[in-house]
């Protein structure tokens, strides 16, 4: 049987134009050695698989071929290689130093290639410091390293460094199917740009992985074969999630993750890719930022089918939503659960129980429409000014109330597909928004002190009903003063100042509503001083419960009672 050669070690690149992706750091080098300008200290840094050692040894190879002898052979001897990962101790960089003394028998320079430098040991690079600084002429050190973070800044500062980036998926793919056509396999554009992709930025990743795939397929190459061996999940899983997304079809997206799970892939895997997916289909968007989309020109179409029937917010909310749950994923103890929460999220977007564009109403369309009014949305050029609702009728309106019955929730909705974190969301948004309507339609009639207070006292009443014991004892505290159409409010803290602000929204509809003055306002004071009446001796309590039942002082005259 032939031995079989590795692409990685078959295709290496013999000169700068073969290598892919770094035509900067080639250029460089290429006129630093035409013009005589080459330092004798250079770094190459940068992840795996992406060039360093191989522009290292043609960089070595074309110093010395400077004086027309061309044998590899002979230039074999000027090259040594030190791996610093197993050599880097003390006495391999002192063994190293005396090698430099001797000038080379054949060419120019004697090249020295330190790869992994970064393993060396401290005392091993202070040993290499001086030789660095001051080699002899004709010797050149080329260090390589990943972690460039790891050297320290005596030997930096004494290299020329060069940074080497990733290759990107486009080039990776070109050169993949060079290769292909090499070799004679048919390979679809598809399953190359998945092979480059799944390098995630490194040329060795794409070749062994291309070596791996081929002897699975054969000759023919395809998408479905590639996706099988790599046991990744393709782009016709993403559109199938996104379409039961937008159809709102909860049950058959559950069942479909489900069938993801069953063939083996992560949940974690399958979520971070829904959110790249939303990512992709928002770059679609834009004209200009489609080029940011690196996929296939088949997969291309099928995103911007696809992104047409999307909105933007839907795919803001998306994103947002996948990504929470990314980052939740690995803290959670029922990791399916947390992904299947977030796909009934995502379902539900694009789903409540009015239409989809009742949003741009402040008051609920329905009110008008029991009315038998139908209701018109405005929107201004000006993005700064507040929200109007017009109402189209030829017959006068009857004052608008504004908000829904107080033991009623705002923005109730009609799905019990709709989530409590959604629905709260929109109750805080609501809250914080301010009705506009014409002042003229609003009531403004007078109305007694005794008149306000009784109101006051039945919407205590109305809270303890509902179960809301301590904001009605918040509300029983203190007597509000009405200084005229301001109700003003004194407590001894900020935090129960802080509680009513909360929940001033309900009582405010309330009491405009029951009073129909819709020109009263409330202000609330903090004053640590009338905290001094609340602190009850023992005296003060008993009187405070006599005054509500006077048979106490009979019951502790009878028994014979201390206070």
């Amino acid at each position: 049987m032939e031995h079989f050669v590795v692409s990685a070690r078959k295709y290496r690149p013999q000169t700068f134009k073969d290598v892919v992706g770094q035509q900067a750091i080639t250029n460089t080098l290429l006129n630093a050695i035409e013009n005589n300008h080459l330092a004798q200290a250079l770094l190459f840094t940068g992840p795996r698989g992406v060039g360093k050692t191989t522009c290292a040894r043609i960089l070595a190879k074309m110093i010395n071929e400077e004086d027309g002898n061309t044998s590899e052979e002979d230039f074999a001897f000027n090259i040594f290689e030190l791996d610093a990962a197993s050599n880097n101790s003390v006495d391999d960089i002192r063994s190293l130093t005396d090698q430099v003394r001797i000038p080379p028998q054949v060419g120019k320079y004697k090249v020295y290639i330190i790869d992994e430098v970064h393993m060396l040991s401290q005392a091993a690079f202070n040993a290499f410091l001086k030789t660095l600084e001051e080699p002899p002429k004709h010797c050149i050190f080329i260090l390589a390293t990943t972690e460039k973070h790891k050297i320290i800044p005596t030997i930096l500062s004494r290299c020329q460094i060069f940074d080497f980036k990733r290759i990107t998926v486009s080039d990776a793919k070109d050169y993949l199917k060079y290769i292909a056509e090499q070799q004679g396999i048919n390979a679809e554009d598809d399953a190359l740009h998945i092979i480059a992709q799944k390098a995630d930025g490194a040329m060795r990743d794409a070749l062994s992985i291309f070596d791996r795939v081929v002897s699975f397929s054969g000759k023919n190459l395809t998408r479905q074969a590639v996706t099988e061996n790599l046991n990744v999940l393709d782009y016709e899983t993403y559109f199938k999630s996104t379409d039961l997304i937008l159809e709102n079809k909860i049950p058959d997206l559950l069942v479909f993750f489900n069938t993801i799970l069953a063939k083996g892939f992560d949940g974690h895997h399958y979520i971070a890719g829904l959110a790249s997916h939303f990512r992709d289909l928002m770059v679609c968007k834009t004209p200009k930022t489609i080029e940011l989309l690196e996929v296939g020109e088949q997969t291309k179409i099928k995103y911007q089918e696809q992104c047409a029937k999307t909105s933007q917010e839907f795919l803001m909310q998306g994103i947002q939503i996948a990504n929470d749950c990314d980052l939740k994923y690995r803290s959670s103890k029922n990791q399916r659960l947390l992904v299947e929460l977030c796909l009934m999220q995502l379902a539900s977007i694009t789903f409540d129980g009015e239409k989809k564009n009742s949003k741009r109403f402040i008051i609920p369309p329905s009110y008008f429409r029991a009315k038998g009014i139908e209701p018109i949305a405005v929107t201004t050029q000006n993005q700064t000014s507040k929200p109007k609702v017009v109402v189209s009728t030829s017959t006068p309106v009857k004052p608008v109330q504004v908000a829904p019955e107080l033991s009623k929730t705002p923005l109730q909705s009609n799905s019990g597909l709709s989530l409590s974190s959604i629905r709260k969301k929109k109750e805080h948004a609501l809250k914080k928004m301010e009705v506009v309507i014409d002042p003229d339609d609003l009531p403004k009639e007078d109305f007694t002190i005794e008149e306000f207070l009784k109101a006051w006292k039945e919407y205590s009443q109305l809270l303890s009903k509902r179960g809301e014991k301590i904001m009605a004892s918040i509300l029983e505290m203190n007597e509000p003063k009405l200084n005229n159409l301001t109700i003003e409010l004194t407590f001894p803290n900020e935090s129960l100042k802080i509680e009513l602000e909360r929940a001033q929204f309900p009582l405010m509809e309330y009491l405009r509503k029951r009073l129909q003055n819709f020109d009263i306002k409330l202000e609330i004071f903090v004053n640590e001083e009338v905290a001094k009446k609340y602190a009850f001796t023992v005296e003060d309590k008993y009187n405070k419960l006599k005054e509500k039942n006077p048979n106490i002082e009979l019951l502790r005259s009878v028994f014979g009672l201390d206070i």
